[in-house]
């Protein structure tokens, strides 16, 4: 399932629609109304073969701080032809661009402070990487290449052993000369070698193995491993990062607190106070000089940083937060106030420090999704019958597409692929957010990162590397930070002129003061007995500077959205982007697929009835051959059944079908053996004519009042028979929906099966809209309906059929076991095909919005009361007024605080009566549960209800799942 949920993304020459969906979405349709001239099956699908090729780059940008520094590199980059789109993400130091072919300028530009790496999709005719490393670095950043968008891998080899420069350019031309290489790099004096592969047609063992036999017998004998670096990319340039921050913070105290002592605590002792007031030359003291030199090293040694970021935002015309800190604590050290200067900095080191390290913490389920990869790998050696002839444990990077590994009990499985022997249970908790193990055997897929529980599998690999779906589930989410919420436009806006106004609000704090000194506007006995009018005027204008934090609004949104997309992905809930999550909240109306959906989507024939003369084998033998083509699930079912009459066969070939042609929402038609075959509804029969008996209507309606699916076979234009379809309702179905109205969200039915059976199902499940016999087109159109009535409307799905509304929808839902195609159109991926996960995600996203209001609130009021407290409307009043370290330590704490807001999104637990849900499937699944409860209330009375259900927990905790406790079960 997860294997298949992202399959569509990795191709040579990219395509914006497939590569990000969500975006790709929301230029191509409108929201909240429908819209366009085109139908919406041509919005959902047919757009994507106009489409214009594209090229991919991935860039790590170091250096970014606030959304500043994002809007200026947008700058630069729009300047560029045939850019699309632009992301930039200052939290994560990420950047993500469009660019296509015949498109000069920049259409739409986005700035999320949210992950550290830069993803250009540009036209390689109009721009190459050079240059966008060029305006990146024009823009005062640092840029890296990671890698191209092509579906290439790279990996570091090391070389140990003797070699010399003529055996490396040997083994440099043997590589280049490999199928699948596309490039070579040698780091000369270093024993590093970087291949740059197409995984399907090579891989690093033949990389190891001709290495080695170049080199053997000819220079000496060396030995390729793969490099390590104790952690390279994104993590390790975090931790590091940190220690650097943790490092200056040190050294700043070392400097710091001798300032501190010599300025606040030495000088009221005896002796010391004595020596540190000895004038050296004039006015200048022993004290003075020392701070002097203690705080010299802090300004301009440690606060370096400050100052650089200074010169960069002001040289691209713009101004961010090093500018704040570098003015204020300027103004500070050269009018001799080398306590506040040096203080400043400390605290403002301090509190970067801590920032960065919780908003580490923001990013940590994609650090957990990219940990579940084992370290190695047990490779089987298969002769060609197929038998196993030996096995080598190797790393876990070197497998290579088509290997055949095992995986033992307990151990992770290695790679994507499917089972080729043997049978087991797997653990994908981590992958889909099921816990219940999922019983494997021959012909199954297994998702790289699994555990295997209780059976060796032997597993042959189909996908390695970038194109695994663990891979892609991370490039999912981080796609999805990148995609900026609606709500962060507000930020955006006061980030354009924030620092501005702060300067000018310190200059008049100062000048204000300052004046009101000189013209003794206030008593002289306001003034401190350490300082004069113009100091007392210059700390409360350099107050006001430091205090003043644009980065708590810039943090706001994104880290919100950064640990609620997290915390979706590890429940099983994949919310590509801002955009979505914020349009899920505001969900009103839900309209629900049936098949698939509703129902278990694994519907079985129940009935058959044959209204001519023929054998029941050769009957289903032609309808078979007609529905193997076609994708529903009802034809699936069909074909399932049919193959009862050919069970010696466990694949059996169907005749041919020609001229086959699947007509949406009605059914099939082909020619098998020279007889024209139809399979479908009336709608279908009644089209091409086709006489429905008086029995076959009989037939038709005591399926529907079975909530089963009538369909009707004509052969050479005749009705022949008719099918009953089962498609049993999914077992949460209706309390799931009795949970939504509780939540005051409207369900709808939307389907394209019969009236009775619709009707029977909604009745089932509670549902009191419903519209059948509805066509791709009629489910968009609907949704457009409800959406102009005032709804904001989510579409559940999980087929083809239901793209168009899936895209139509505010917010598009597909079950994650439904096709490629509706898991590529929605917004929203349930990897658990849980109808449950529906109301998860509403949930999620509701608290997810609460908490980023909340974060606005803190932002917003910060900055609205710190301003006035720093430029001393207290001060008249109180004789309150915040000393210039104690406002930078104020400002580094207001954005630690914002981030700490948005982790508390990390104890997320879904709503209560989901548990109560879940309880009532393990008594369906358990019989023996509910005689516990029984008895339990027969003994305990009131009490009966807690400790059954703890009884019941600890027997699903050991013969189960692993579950958690409510907390209303303490």
């Amino acid at each position: 399932m997860a294997t298949k949920l992202l399959s569509l993304t990795c191709i040579r020459k990219e395509r914006f629609s497939g590569r990000y969906p969500v975006l790709w979405k929301n230029l191509n349709r409108p929201r909240g109304g429908g819209g366009g001239d085109g139908s919406p099956s041509e919005t959902a699908v047919l757009k994507i073969d106009d489409e214009e090729a594209i090229a991919s780059a991935v860039f790590r940008v170091i250096g970014m701080t606030c959304s500043a520094c994002a809007g200026s590199i947008e700058k630069e980059i729009k300047r560029l032809p045939g850019i699309h789109e632009a992301v930039i993400d200052a939290l994560n130091n990420r950047a993500q661009i469009h660019v296509l072919q015949s498109l000069h300028g920049v259409q739409r530009a986005h700035v999320a402070l949210a992950i550290e790496e830069a993803e250009v999709h540009y036209d390689p005719t109009l721009l190459s990487c050079d240059k966008l490393l060029e305006e990146i670095d024009n823009a005062g950043f640092e840029a890296v290449l990671i890698s191209t968008g092509e579906d290439v891998s790279k990996i570091d080899l090391k070389i140990d052993g003797e070699f010399t420069d003529e055996s490396m350019m040997m083994i440099e031309k043997s590589l280049e000369a490999l199928p699948g290489v596309q490039s070579v790099e040698i780091s000369h004096g270093s024993d590093k070698i970087s291949v740059l592969y197409k995984p399907d047609v090579t891989g690093p063992r033949n990389f190891i193995r001709v290495i080695e036999s170049t080199v053997f017998g000819h220079s000496g004998h060396i030995k390729a491993t793969v490099f390590s670096e104790g952690g390279v990319g994104r993590e390790s340039q975090k931790q590091e990062e940190i220690k650097q921050y943790y490092k200056s913070f040190l050294w700043s105290l070392v400097f710091t607190v001798p300032v501190f002592l010599t300025a606040m605590v030495f000088m009221y002792i005896p002796g010391i106070k004595h020596l540190l007031m000895y004038k050296v030359v004039n006015m200048l003291t022993v004290g003075e000089i020392t701070r002097w030199l203690l705080a010299t090293p802090v300004q301009f040694i440690i606060g370096w940083r400050f100052y650089v970021g200074s010169y960069k935002a002001l040289r691209r015309g713009s101004a961010n937060m090093d500018v704040l800190i570098a003015l204020g604590t300027n103004a500070a050290y050269f009018y001799s106030l080398y306590t506040t200067s040096a203080m400043l900095i400390s605290f403002i080191i301090l509190g970067k420090y801590l920032e960065i390290m919780a908003k580490g913490k923001t990013s940590q389920a994609i650090a957990k999704l990219m940990n579940l990869a084992p370290d190695t790998a047990i490779l089987l050696a298969v002769d060609e019958e197929g038998n196993v002839t030996g096995e080598e444990e190797i790393d876990g990077r070197l497998i290579q597409k088509n290997d055949v590994i095992k995986i033992v009990p307990g151990a992770k499985v290695a790679s994507d692929g499917y089972v080729i022997w043997g049978q087991s249970h797997v653990n994908e908790s981590m992958i889909t957010g099921e816990a219940r193990p999922v019983a494997k055997r021959k012909g199954d897929t297994v998702i790289g990162g699994t555990l295997n529980e209780n059976g060796v599998l032997h597993v042959k690999v189909t996908r390695v590397g970038s194109e695994s779906a663990l891979a892609q589930i991370v490039r999912l989410v981080e796609s999805a930070q990148l995609a900026k919420a609606p709500v962060q436009k507000l930020a955006d806006r006061i980030s354009k002129f924030f620092v501005p106004l702060v300067i000018f609000l310190s200059f008049s704090t100062w000048l204000a003061w300052f004046l009101a000194g000189k013209l003794h506007w206030y008593p002289e006995a306001w003034i401190p007995s350490s300082m004069d009018s113009f100091e007392l005027a210059l700390q409360f204008g350099i107050s006001v500077m430091v205090i003043a934090c644009p980065c708590a609004l810039g943090l706001a949104t994104p880290t919100a959205v950064m640990v609620g997309t997290g915390v979706g992905a590890s429940q099983g809930v994949l919310i590509k982007g801002g955009q979505a999550l914020e349009r899920a909240h505001k969900v009103s109306c839900i309209v629900f697929d049936k098949t698939g959906t509703l129902t278990m989507g694994k519907p079985v024939v129940v009935k058959t009835k044959l209204l001519k003369n023929m054998v029941l084998r050769e009957f289903y033998e032609l309808v078979a051959a007609t529905e193997v083509n076609s994708e529903h699930p009802l034809a699936k079912a069909i074909v399932e059944y049919a193959k009862k009459f050919r069970d010696e066969e466990e694949n059996p070939a169907w005749p041919e079908a020609r001229d086959f042609v699947s007509i949406t929402g009605n059914g099939v038609r082909a020619t098998v053996n020279g007889r024209e075959i139809m399979v479908g509804n009336k709608n279908l029969m009644s089209s091409h004519k086709i006489t429905i008996t008086a029995d076959a209507e009989e037939l038709l309606a005591e399926a529907e009042e079975m909530a089963q699916t009538g369909i009707l076979v004509s052969i050479d234009n005749e009705l022949t028979g008719v099918l009953a379809v089962s498609d049993p309702v999914k077992p949460s179905a209706r309390e799931a929906i009795s949970i939504l109205k509780s939540m005051n969200i409207k369900s709808i039915m939307v389907t394209g099966d019969n009236w009775g059976t619709a009707n029977s199902i909604a009745r089932e499940v509670g549902i009191d809209s419903v519209i059948a016999e509805a066509k791709p087109e009629q489910k968009a159109e609907k949704v457009k309906e409800l959406q102009a009535a005032g709804h904001v409307v989510a579409m559940v799905g999980d087929g083809v059929n239901d793209s168009p509304a899936l895209v139509a929808a505010d917010v598009g839902m597909a079950i994650g076991a439904g096709t490629d195609i509706a898991i590529e159109a929605a917004d929203i991926v349930l990897m658990k095909s849980n109808l449950e996960d529906v109301i998860t995600a509403i949930d999620l996203s509701r608290k997810t919005f609460s908490r980023i209001r909340l974060n606005y609130v803190w932002a917003l009021g910060y900055n609205l009361m710190g301003i006035p407290i720093a430029a001393g409307v207290l001060f008249p009043s109180t004789r309150f007024r915040l000393p210039p370290w104690i406002a930078g330590a104020a400002m580094a704490a207001s954005s630690v605080s914002v981030v700490c807001c948005s982790l508390l999104l990390k104890n997320y637990k879904r709503p209560k009566r989901l548990d109560s849900l879940a309880i009532r499937e393990m008594l369906r699944n358990g019989p023996r549960f509910g005689y516990v409860l029984v008895l339990g209330c027969v003994l305990f009375e009131d009490d009966a209800l807690v400790y059954a259900s703890e009884a019941i927990f600890i027997l699903c905790e050991i013969i189960f799942i692993p579950y958690k406790k409510p907390n209303k079960l303490k």
